[in-house]
């Protein structure tokens, strides 16, 4: 079944830093842009962050901006989010999704494809 497999999350105090991995299985990381998106308790899914592949460009929340940085390693199939000075508000549970070559679809979640189950993230003292 192709998905992605998200793992990286954890507990982290207010102004800690975390590094997320998201890993295609099942199929190529290859042609696909691919974004995070997290999911707060009793929230909707919003987008964090996309990585397009045609021209690596990236795209970050208001809030993520400054703070988180996208990368992907296509030779691995896998994209990170490094999250710095992470906040409480940015608990919740990450997952990646992909789209074809360019992140048209983000920050809407409706048009992506290969979700996983997610990673939690939780940011408290």
């Amino acid at each position: 079944q192709a998905q992605f497999e998200e793992s990286g999350g954890g507990l982290v105090q207010p102004g800690g830093s975390l590094t997320l991995s998201c890993t295609a299985s099942g199929f190529a990381l290859t042609y696909n842009a691919v974004a995070w998106f997290r999911q707060a308790p009793g929230k909707e899914r919003e987008g964090v962050s996309c990585i397009s592949y045609t021209d690596r460009k990236s795209f970050y929340s208001a809030s993520a901006k400054g703070r988180f940085t996208i990368s992907r390693d296509d030779a691995k199939n896998t994209v990170y989010l490094q999250m710095t000075n992470l906040k409480p508000e940015d608990t919740g549970v990450y997952y990646c999704g992909a789209e074809s070559q360019t992140c048209g679809y983000y920050p809407r979640d409706n048009g992506m494809r290969y979700w996983g189950k997610g990673t939690p993230v939780t940011v408290s003292s």
